[in-house]
């Protein structure tokens, strides 16, 4: 199971309905979006970082490492627009306004991508997907998501064993043995994941399978009062930030 994952199953949260996160997670995600860059994608970025780390009790540590993946993205993004190709400067020169587009790249991506991780860190996606059929998705789309997504777990855990096993027998001693470990490691990871594959055929057609996966989600209903607090709050960061930008322009 990946960390972020853990985290999300044994997430304060994890009992709140997938709506009420998403109206939160993904409404500061569309306003880092659309708002100004400042205050506005500033203003997100803060209120996602109390939220992340208050309310919803993600701890710090696991959230940087999660967050930084994105963020280094984010950065790389942002750099390119500091110089430009082309032009009186020459081939590759600076951007005359580079490092303010820059600016306001990165704290769009960067606010955009805590408003994922908030709904990402809280919600499961053993309690997400079940309940895409209810919202309209046909249901072979959600059960190839489910067994993918459960392949995937496997599929990591017998590479992590493949690779004890090889490091357990020096096969990563030198540059050659590191390569023919990897080579192993590919060829013994596709025919595991045929195999699995196999086996799961088989075991659902033993049990009847008729083209749906019916699986037990736990019981949750929509909040009213976390769903009108979360708008509130998005409410009040869109007001604050054309509050405090009026003064600027």
């Amino acid at each position: 199971m990946l960390p972020i994952d853990a985290a999300a199953h044994s997430s304060r949260w994890r009992r709140r309905h997938p709506v009420d996160k998403a109206v939160l997670g993904l409404g500061l995600t569309l306003l880092a979006i659309s708002l100004p860059p400042w205050p506005g994608a500033a203003l997100v970025l803060l209120s996602a970082l109390v939220v992340l780390l208050g309310p919803a009790g993600v701890p710090g540590r696991r959230l940087w490492r999660a967050y930084r993946v994105p963020l280094g993205f984010c950065l790389t993004g942002a750099l390119t627009l500091l110089v430009q190709v082309g032009g009186p400067g020459g081939f590759v020169s600076l951007a005359d306004d580079g490092p303010v587009r820059a600016g306001e790249l990165l704290l769009r991506t960067s606010a955009a991508s805590l408003g994922v991780l908030l709904f990402a860190f809280t919600t499961p996606m053993s309690d997400l997907l079940p309940r895409l059929v209810r919202a309209g998705v046909p249901a072979p789309v959600v059960d190839v998501a489910l067994v993918t997504y459960r392949m995937s777990f496997l599929l990591l855990d017998s590479m992590r064993r493949i690779r004890e096993a090889q490091a357990a027998r020096l096969g990563h001693t030198g540059r050659a043995a590191e390569w023919r470990s990897l080579a192993g490691l590919g060829a013994t990871a596709f025919v595991r994941a045929f195999d699995r594959a196999t086996r799961l055929q088989a075991g659902l057609a033993g049990r009847g399978y008729d083209g749906t996966l019916r699986v037990l989600v736990p019981e949750a209903r929509v909040s009213v009062r976390f769903t009108a607090a979360s708008c509130a709050l998005l409410a009040t960061l869109a007001a604050l930030t054309l509050v405090l930008e009026r003064p600027l322009t």
